[in-house]
């Protein structure tokens, strides 16, 4: 368990960011002094979330944490929203223009760590926030409340919503909360990620699709009588050498992976059932689904070969994320006020001891604010349920570093510095640059309608449709 003294919080705020005070407004000096006034508590709910490391539909401690502050701080908050429990909005205000942020809190499972520079766990083959989950919710939740006391004080007009999203890691929670029809009412909505780099995020992700695979033979002793059996784990060995084949057949954008999750139990016994999760990538949906249908059409031919049955079920997928580039700009201006985060000798010795565990480049942080980026037609990387909310709402998207440069993400070294003062030095300027944004679309009709035309303008005819089978989210398929 870490502790923090008072002494330390406040070294950690006093050197969190650099910036031009001339180039402050008075509202944006009123956000950066709310966040600051909440700091500790938003620390604090972080490092709870941290500890408590809690996976996809079973934050219902994390959740609560999160919507327990919301409500303290005069939010009307609705649990258990789409059909899970641990999913919520919290809102304030009244009007327009509505404007969302974004909170997820999973963590993942098997990266446990202390808040050490080397791999130590904290529980043996426990979860972790190896995609600094704890900092993204409670970074999130600051910002709202920021805009909710200028809301709360006249000085801006309109609604500010946080969403409580669950399940990112596996399941994909905000799809559900899609087409609950949750983002209906808002204008433009906001996120951000923890990152090696601090950036306005114009790059757009992969689409993805998640299935099941499962396979039904004929037990039989595998010595006495295996002629009287059928291998369900034979098909699924065919698969798998049919799907690695044909990686060489499929656009160098695309992505196919999976995990074996059953293939019999015992040596002495011909298999009867054989299970695989398998997903497929693209920067495109549109370049995802004929990969998608043409490796369900090879599980039927590996069912055949191996002469037994079969069935694919769609557990879900998630669109890429549509870009912004008028709502990045406007991101990337508060960011080059801000400034770059300042770091201590200490922390940049932890960051590049890091480096060195995982035989990376000892660069230390990376805290530059570099120009706003080209938008890439093909960007690479993983995916998110962003995507979703950004095919049915205005979105813009923030990066902003909480480990070092060239870290391993999903890995037990951004575990380690999610619980430190490098992630909560990175959440809290997360929290200023997503408020001076959301402030700056309360205060500028135009601006509102020019990020929501372009946000038209990408999405052309083409119709949204939700990619999970029928039936409420699976909560309780973990």
């Amino acid at each position: 368990m870490k502790k923090h003294t008072t002494l330390s919080l406040l070294f950690i705020l006093s050197m969190n960011i650099i910036f031009s005070q001339s180039e402050i407004s008075e509202i944006n000096k009123d956000i950066l002094n709310s966040i600051e006034k909440h700091s500790s508590n938003l620390i604090n709910i972080s490092d709870k979330i941290w500890n408590l490391a809690e996976t996809a539909f079973n934050e219902h401690e994390s959740s609560k944490l999160l919507a327990d502050y919301a409500s303290e701080n005069g939010f009307n908050v609705e649990m258990g929203v789409a059909g899970m429990p641990t999913a919520f909005v919290a809102t304030y205000g009244q009007g327009e223009p509505v404007i969302s942020v974004l909170g997820e809190f999973d963590a993942l499972p098997g990266i446990s760590q202390e808040t050490k520079p080397v791999k130590s766990p904290l529980v043996d083959g426990g979860a972790g926030h190896g995609c600094g989950h704890n900092l993204f919710g409670s970074g999130s939740l600051g910002a709202a409340i920021a805009i909710k006391e200028l809301i709360e004080s006249g000085k801006i007009n309109g609604t500010v919503k946080f969403f409580g999203t669950p399940s990112e890691e596996k399941y994909f929670g905000k799809i559900w909360m899609v087409k609950e029809g949750l983002w209906d009412d808002v204008d433009v909505n906001i996120s951000w990620h923890p990152a090696a780099q601090t950036a306005a995020d114009v790059q757009s992700s992969l689409a993805l699709i998640d299935f099941k695979i499962e396979w039904f033979g004929q037990a039989a002793h595998a010595s006495m009588d295996p002629w009287n059996g059928r291998s369900a784990s034979d098909a699924l060995e065919l698969y798998t050498t049919g799907v690695n084949y044909y990686r060489e057949h499929v656009q160098p954008t695309v992505r196919m992976h999976y995990h074996i999750q059953d293939g019999g139990q015992v040596v002495n016994v011909v298999p009867d059932y054989s299970k695989l999760w398998m997903r497929v990538r693209d920067t495109k949906r549109a370049g995802m689904n004929p990969v998608y249908k043409r490796v369900v059409e090879m599980a039927e031919g590996a069912a055949i070969l191996a002469d037994v049955d079969f069935k694919v079920s769609l557990i879900s997928g998630i669109y890429e994320v549509l870009v912004n580039r008028t709502g990045g700009a406007v991101m990337q201006k508060n960011l080059e006020i801000l400034g770059p985060i300042k770091y201590t000798d200490n922390e940049i010795t932890f960051a590049k001891k890091i480096q060195e565990v995982t035989l990376k480049p000892q660069l230390g942080m990376d805290a530059e604010i570099r120009p706003l980026l080209d938008t890439r037609e093909h960007p690479g990387g993983g995916s998110t349920d962003v995507g979703d909310v950004s095919w049915n709402v205005a979105n813009i998207n923030l990066g902003v570093a909480t480990a070092p440069v060239g870290t391993p993400w999903h890995s037990w070294a951004v575990v380690a510095c999610g619980g430190m003062s490098i992630g909560h030095k990175g959440m809290l300027h997360a929290s200023k640059a997503m408020a001076m944004t959301m402030s700056d679309l309360y205060q500028d009709k135009k601006l509102v309608k020019n990020i929501k035309k372009e946000y038209l303008e990408r999405k052309g005819d083409e119709v949204y449709e939700a990619m999970v089978p029928e039936g409420p989210p699976p909560v309780n398929d973990n």
